[in-house]
């Protein structure tokens, strides 16, 4: 469990929690132990992530109505955005599943992310309790809250499609420009998205970010993975 808690930046003092918390309900099912799995740590680590997510949304826009700060907390704790937290320090790997749900692909499964990532959540508000449990979400959520301090209500077609893509497979879409054209004060340039090693589709903008925005935003409408 080392490795994990490196990523983290967390040691748990009673491992047990840890251990639980990885626990799919296909392995307990399998082991005929099915009081241990991570389904009441996950029904906590919910509560705890909307509380801190919900407290830290309502301080950063106090002008904002219930509906507007409501939108912004689903940008952050919806499945497709957990599994995405969760991919991003491996939690896939340290899940412990059934041989069943292992061959299928539970391990890249968005729900299992999701579930396993809340359920951290919670094993780490058991151990320590609220201060250590909102430390970890806000390190681990920071560049989310961050462009929402930026942009809160921008869409963000480069995140739609990460999550979109890895939901399918853990490898992340890949941005490349591909042309400039212009005078120095009105450069334009395009980028293009490939994932898997298929050119998804191209975009054109006044600065890179834009181009790569606008590249995102047409794989989003031509979803050619869906082609193949």
């Amino acid at each position: 469990m080392q490795p994990l808690e490196s990523r983290i930046h967390y040691k748990f003092r009673n491992s047990l929690l840890l251990a639980e918390a990885l626990t799919h309900p296909s392995l307990a099912y399998e082991s005929q132990k099915p009081h241990f799995d991570n389904q009441r740590m996950e029904f906590l680590g919910d509560a705890v992530l909307q509380l801190i997510v919900t407290e830290e949304l309502f301080k950063m826009f106090p002008d904002f109505t219930e509906g507007r700060l409501t939108k912004l907390r689903s940008r952050v704790v919806s499945r497709r955005a957990l599994a995405r937290f969760a991919m991003a320090i491996h939690l896939g790997d340290y899940v412990l599943l059934g041989k069943g749900e292992e061959a299928t692909g539970g391990r890249r499964r968005l729900s299992t992310l999701a579930d396993a990532f809340e359920s951290l959540i919670g094993a780490v508000y058991l151990d320590a309790g609220l201060v250590p449990a909102r430390e970890l979400i806000l390190r681990l959520f920071e560049a989310e809250i961050g462009n929402m301090i930026t942009s809160p209500e921008e869409r963000n077609p480069k995140g739609e499609l990460q999550e979109c893509l890895q939901a399918i497979h853990p490898q992340a879409p890949v941005y490349r420009v591909i042309g400039e054209s212009g005078p120095d004060h009105r450069r334009v340039f395009q980028s293009e998205v490939t994932w898997q090693g298929k050119i998804l589709a191209t975009g054109k903008g006044k600065s890179k970010k834009e181009a790569e925005a606008r590249a995102a935003a047409e794989a989003l409408r031509a979803r050619v993975w869906e082609k193949a």
